[in-house]
């Protein structure tokens, strides 16, 4: 897992990890599931671990998780935790508020364990050569339809300028700091940080990243990442 060795500036990562995940009916929330002996969270943390350029890890939990300290990771001097909200939103500011000692901020979700280290990379040499940081992303390839009722289509789509919105997304700590207090205080529903920045007038890059990269949602999402890091990834050391 080479880094990029002219990437000058360093990086807080942020994973908000307070979901509960209902969407898998499980007892457990999602991020603790157990895939090749480690939980889904603990592999989407190795990559920001095996990271020079990432001083701090934050994980944001849920005020009643009691799982988090059971894992070896959360002893680990670079990773640390705090209490988030009830919105996505709101974990974010709540990691973002304890991540003074560095200028830009990398944010991840915890159920995308099959990030790659070229897709990281990628989206951190924007700290480099961006004032406004960007986001990984995907071509949407589907074909896509318009219901107003949800039972019947009422349009097809173009396709030809719209993106799947991935993780991580990366952005300098202040600017994200004023656009996502703007939205809470202005009761805005944004669903990713660059919806935050995009209300305050910010325009981030998209960058393309893999469509391995993929958010464990359903039940047959672990089929596919159990392929995936049989397949792509070296077995996780922590």
């Amino acid at each position: 897992m080479n880094t990029i060795s002219s990437l000058r500036a360093t990086a807080i990562a942020i994973i908000p990890a307070a979901g509960v995940g209902s969407r898998m009916s499980l007892n457990i929330p999602k991020q603790y599931i157990k895939v090749q002996g480690y939980t889904i969270l603990e592999h989407s943390i190795k990559f920001f671990l095996s990271h020079k350029n990432i001083t701090k890890i934050i994980i944001v939990l849920n005020k009643r998780d009691v799982f988090f300290r059971k894992l070896s990771i959360s002893s680990h001097p670079r990773v640390f935790s705090v209490i988030g909200g009830k919105l996505r939103v709101h974990s974010v500011l709540a990691g973002l508020l304890v991540a003074h000692d560095s200028d830009w901020v990398v944010i991840h979700d915890a159920v995308r364990p099959c990030l790659c280290m070229k897709d990281l990379n990628k989206i951190m040499s924007l700290m480099n050569t961006s004032e406004l940081g960007g986001i990984l992303a995907t071509p949407i390839s589907n074909t896509i339809k318009y219901s107003i009722d949800s039972s019947q289509i009422f349009c097809t789509i173009n396709r030809n300028q719209l993106w799947n919105a991935l993780t991580p997304q990366c952005f300098p700590s202040k600017l994200l700091l004023v656009c996502l207090q703007k939205v809470i205080h202005e009761r805005i529903d944004v669903t990713d940080e660059a919806s935050a920045l995009e209300y305050n007038g910010y325009y981030p890059q998209l960058v393309q990243g893999s469509s391995k990269n993929i958010k464990i949602t359903y039940p047959e999402d672990i089929i596919f990442l159990n392929f995936y890091l049989k397949k792509y990834y070296k077995r996780i050391r922590l």
